[in-house]
């Protein structure tokens, strides 16, 4: 029997709402169609659309898609135009359903080619029972003659990080996401850079790295790994839902994370820390500006797709009012205005309301079609940051002369 194909991004709370929103949506739109939904990492996901021509060959029929990838996706023709569909049969209160700022990655030449699916900037993600405890407060003050505080800038939350770190007690400061995946290093890096007031893009040339802010933030960065200052262990060897998880286990006191990863702890029924989360603004450097970084996923149809009107029935439906809370519940993050602030889930999840904010900060990344290709060249030179002697400068002046082959 033939069947939808749907490229899922492998976390617990997507696979959970996808299903749940399958079945919804037969219940309201009985048919003989299956879908078939495959679980698949970040790095299987780029493989799968594009070293696999999953995009072009009719292997998937919906895809989730990150905002970072998207260019490259458009520039190879690789996803279909919604705007006929949109017309036709929009979704419910599709012009007052997302902020701007969920809609403008996924357009090209003024043509749509995906809805948001999971939103989630990045933010401080930190354990209000250890900050609001008095004991930790009365040690912190005799330590460090100040209050415990959620740290605003890098130098206190190196000394908070420190602070928390009891490996006697498997808890750690902070975790970072170090595994080499093409994705979050990079992120990491620009949020450093973005924190002491620099910039990837230099007047003409879209990414310059060789710069003096690039190597503080390079410096700061692989000095977290290399002095292992209240860095959970594992750090190296964790993506961005491994590092969520280690933060859920009660194993960290804070992160910079996607704040999906604090609605997710916060409310899942086997977290060690369910209701005892919150989210702050990312620190920065001294007289810096706190940054965020606003990366989300979509739904889109390959253009290969041997089903899109059916495909589209189903996203249509999948990013209505219901389906958005539904995700959030899960431990997703919804993307619509009523899912940030809808009552119940603000009890919940009491710190929703602050993803306005946060997108308030947010910033993005260049929106350039070979961008899969730099983030590779910027996320190599982070590991080897990590794992080598060599200075930051050295390093950041080779990636810079691999980058030119690839921005002219």
């Amino acid at each position: 029997m033939d069947k939808l194909r749907f490229a899922v991004r492998k976390f617990d709370p997507f696979e959970r709402a996808m299903e749940k929103c399958w079945a919804a949506y037969q219940e309201l739109y009985p048919s003989d169609m299956e879908i078939e939904f495959v679980p698949l990492d970040l790095e299987e996901l780029t493989a799968a659309f594009f070293e696999n021509q999953g995009l072009y060959n009719g292997d998937w029929d919906i895809v989730h898609i990150n905002t970072d990838w998207i260019a490259r996706a458009y520039d190879t023709k690789g996803l279909a135009n919604l705007d006929l569909m949109l017309d036709q049969y929009p979704p419910e209160e599709v012009e007052c359903a997302w902020p701007e700022s969920l809609q403008a990655l996924q357009r090209f030449d003024g043509q749509v080619f995906g809805l948001p699916f999971h939103d989630g900037p990045e933010c401080l993600v930190f354990r209000k029972d250890l900050f609001d405890d008095p004991q930790e407060q009365s040690r912190f003050h005799a330590l460090y003659g100040k209050p415990l505080a959620v740290p605003t800038t890098w130098t206190d939350f190196l000394t908070v990080a420190t602070f928390f770190t009891r490996p006697e007690d498997n808890l750690y400061g902070t975790v970072f996401a170090g595994y080499p995946d093409g994705h979050n290093a990079v992120f990491d890096f620009c949020i450093q850079l973005w924190s002491r007031g620099g910039d990837l893009q230099q007047r003409e040339i879209p990414v310059k790295l060789d710069q003096p802010l690039a190597v503080e933030a390079l410096d700061f960065y692989r000095g977290l790994f290399k002095e292992s200052r209240g860095l959970h262990p594992e750090s190296a060897n964790y993506e961005s839902v491994q590092a969520g998880a280690a933060f859920a286990r009660g194993e960290v006191a804070m992160m910079v994370n996607w704040f999906g990863f604090a609605s997710w702890a916060q409310i899942d029924a086997a977290s060690a820390v369910q209701g005892k989360v919150d989210v702050a603004a990312i620190p920065s450097a001294e007289g810096g500006m706190s940054p965020s970084l606003n990366v989300y996923w979509l739904y889109a149809i390959p253009e290969g797709s041997r089903h899109k009107q059916l495909a589209y029935d189903f996203i249509r439906f999948a990013v209505g009012r219901q389906q958005d809370k539904l995700l959030t519940v899960e431990g997703g993050v919804g993307c619509r205005y009523s899912t940030w602030y809808d009552s119940e889930i603000n009890q919940m999840i009491p710190f929703y309301n602050k993803l306005a904010e946060l997108h308030d900060t947010a910033r993005t990344l260049p929106r350039l079609a070979n961008w899969p290709q730099i983030a590779h060249i910027i996320d190599e030179t982070v590991i080897a940051a990590i794992n080598s002697e060599e200075s930051s400068l050295s390093l950041l002046t080779k990636a810079q002369k691999k980058l030119n082959t690839w921005i002219g």
